[in-house]
């Protein structure tokens, strides 16, 4: 047996579900860091892992109480773990952020400027930790220098088309009618894929992650209240700031009946472009698949992962859905539609569609 493979039957194995790996991409200067700042910064009491991927050593504007974060490993006391790796490192590093030693939630890879996205969404899903899962890839787009970006790095448009969610950062340096045209263009560019305006990265951190209370965290001087003191200092309230969640509309469903799998996935495929984020547990009946499903969307990204249910625990789909711009009532009215009268009748075929998005073993890649 290597070392490698000692130490890693020697890691201790998280008893939970896998972390969610969420990529951060775009080119220099569209604001990725002052998006994962702001993610940071009200991010309430989840433990968020971050692995920065770029050349040389980086410092986070954020991040400026730990100093420079170098090829190093930097532990904060709010349990936020920071890296500066490049591709051949990742899986060592995303290893050590799963330790359960850490309790981190979620885990964001903010990519160089001049990674190439589709490369680090192949070694998330081709990976072979069982601990993390890839959790979609955010596409961070200057609004500002949007023309200039395509002439200079070509690759933009497929690096687009790639992409679960869209952020249109600056969009406070652009005139309405500039906007308009660039969100006509990205439309063109990455049809279906939904797409976030922001100024200054301030998009809510739900449409990614749950956010935790304070609670725990509060009162330790962690790198969370280091950071919330900051934000008072600047008068800006801790769960408002920006007030990026007024933009968004949540949409709930909660039921006892099962779910149609091959009406859901319907539901789900042709959901619309203003629908950021799905998230809860769907109960499908289905003889051989009578475990809850935890579903999982970021944008166009799609998971499902079966769990066993608790004891003495109610055989329900719960459901919360995100957007901006969306029709609560015809949501509704879809996932109503939904229902199974008789899911114990369905044909074991019927959840195949549901399956394609269960990564069954941790060496095929998840959809």
């Amino acid at each position: 047996m290597s070392t490698s493979e000692t130490q890693q039957s020697r890691r201790p194995r998280r008893t939970g579900r896998p972390i969610p790996v969420v990529v951060l991409a775009g080119f220099l200067g569209s604001g990725k860091t002052t998006l994962l700042n702001h993610l940071l910064a009200h991010r309430g009491g989840t433990r968020i892992g971050v692995v920065v991927n770029d050349f040389g050593s980086i410092e986070i504007d954020a991040m400026s109480v730990a100093g420079q974060v170098g090829d190093s490993m930097v532990s904060l006391g709010g349990g936020c773990l920071c890296c500066a790796v490049d591709g051949s490192e990742l899986d060592a590093y995303l290893a050590k952020l799963a330790d359960p030693a850490h309790r981190i939630d979620v885990i964001v890879i903010e990519a160089s400027g001049l990674a190439e996205p589709q490369e680090l969404i192949r070694m998330l899903v081709a990976g072979e930790n069982p601990d993390v899962r890839y959790g979609g890839m955010v596409e961070v787009v200057d609004a500002a220098e949007f023309d200039a970006t395509r002439r200079r790095h070509p690759e933009t448009d497929r690096h687009l088309a790639v992409a679960d969610l869209v952020v249109l950062n600056k969009t406070d340096r652009v005139d309405a009618a500039e906007r308009a045209r660039i969100e006509s263009v990205l439309g063109g560019l990455c049809p279906g894929i939904p797409l976030v305006a922001a100024d200054h990265g301030r998009i809510d951190p739900e449409l990614l992650f749950d956010r935790r209370p304070w609670t725990e965290t509060r009162g330790q001087l962690s790198f969370e209240d280091l950071l919330g003191r900051a934000a008072e200092e600047h008068g800006e309230d801790d769960d408002h700031a920006g007030h990026a969640h007024t933009h968004y509309e949540t949409t709930e469903f909660v039921t006892d009946d099962a779910l149609s799998p091959r009406r859901f996935i319907d539901f789900l495929d042709a959901r619309p472009a203003g629908l950021y984020r799905i998230k809860g547990f769907v109960y499908f009946g289905v003889p051989g698949h009578e475990e809850k499903y935890e579903v999982h969307a970021v944008g166009r990204f799609l998971s499902f992962a079966p769990l066993p249910w608790a004891r003495a625990e109610p055989r329900r789909t719960q459901l919360v859905l995100i957007g901006s711009g969306t029709d609560g009532p015809a949501l509704l009215s879809g996932l109503e539609a939904c229902r199974e009268s008789a899911p114990q009748d369905a044909p074991a075929d019927s959840m195949w569609g549901v399956l394609r998005y269960v990564r069954q073993d941790p060496a095929d890649p998840i959809g």
